[in-house]
């Protein structure tokens, strides 16, 4: 059996009209993004118009899926550009299905990702921010190389509870590619 976390078993590919189900999943399926990401209920026919508008790819805003080499759908891939002037800096997220979790795969998928974008963009700064709770989005960020940043306190509500932001960044200098 290959192991979820290689390389040549995941990667990053645009959206389909066959991954329709999977996006609207994100929308009905509380366990679909993860304790720390569910935002509530969400209209699916959004998600679907999206994709309709421009596949999920803009200068806005940006998701593609993560997929194993069979092509199934296992999480998503998001990031939009921050700072001034855009296209300096890059917020980054991921999104693994809880079936695929516990496996490497968000950690592969945040590696390509950053691979891609000081790969292809003029992006100096990668940054991502997690709820203060999330150790394990904590500790796949910093096997990449993201230093953490800062606290932003009670920037999240979680459960009844605001909840803490941490602020994790990594700079084009600090980019190690392939990294782990």
């Amino acid at each position: 059996m290959t192991p979820a976390n290689r390389p040549d078993n995941v990667r990053l590919r645009a959206f389909t009209e066959a991954d329709l189900a999977f996006l609207d999943r994100l929308c009905t399926d509380p366990d679909a993004l993860g304790e720390f990401e569910w935002p509530g209920f969400g209209d699916p026919r959004a998600r679907r118009k999206r994709w309709e508008i421009d596949g999920y790819i803009s200068a806005e805003s940006a998701a593609v899926a993560i997929a194993r080499a069979d092509d199934t759908v296992i999480g998503i891939a998001s990031w939009k550009p921050r700072g001034f002037p855009s296209g300096v800096t890059y917020e980054i997220g991921v999104g693994v299905l809880p079936e695929h979790r516990g496996q490497g795969v968000g950690t592969v998928a945040q590696r390509l990702l950053v691979d891609y974008l000081f790969g292809r963009t003029t992006a100096n700064r990668i940054e991502a921010l997690t709820n203060g709770g999330n150790l394990g989005e904590q500790k796949a960020l910093e096997r990449l190389g993201f230093r953490r940043e800062g606290v932003m306190h009670g920037r999240s509500f979680h459960h009844g509870e605001y909840a803490d932001v941490l602020v994790y960044g990594l700079l084009r200098s600090e980019h190690r590619p392939g990294t782990p």
